[in-house]
């Protein structure tokens, strides 16, 4: 039952973390037009990489941490009480 509980922690905190990556690449992709600003941006916020493959990140941090947390419920229905 501790690893089911682990397990859905780990999903929303992977979710949580996903929104925020896929946030940060909009606001970066969206608020700095002019090229300078917009590699400095990417540098300091995103990292490494460009806004897409950030968002491209978050997404399938999103849905790892889906994923992660539909297999704690299956689970923790299967478990006998």
């Amino acid at each position: 039952m501790v690893f089911v509980w682990l397990c859905r922690i780990l999903a929303a905190a992977q979710i949580a973390l996903g929104a925020i990556k896929i946030g940060l690449g909009v606001y970066v992709a969206r608020n700095f037009p002019d090229p300078a600003d917009y590699e400095a941006a990417t540098r300091r916020y995103v990292g490494s990489g460009t806004t897409g493959d950030a968002i491209d990140q978050g997404i399938m941090f999103c849905g790892a941490g889906v994923v992660i947390g539909l297999l704690a419920h299956f689970v923790a229905k299967s478990l006998p009480l």
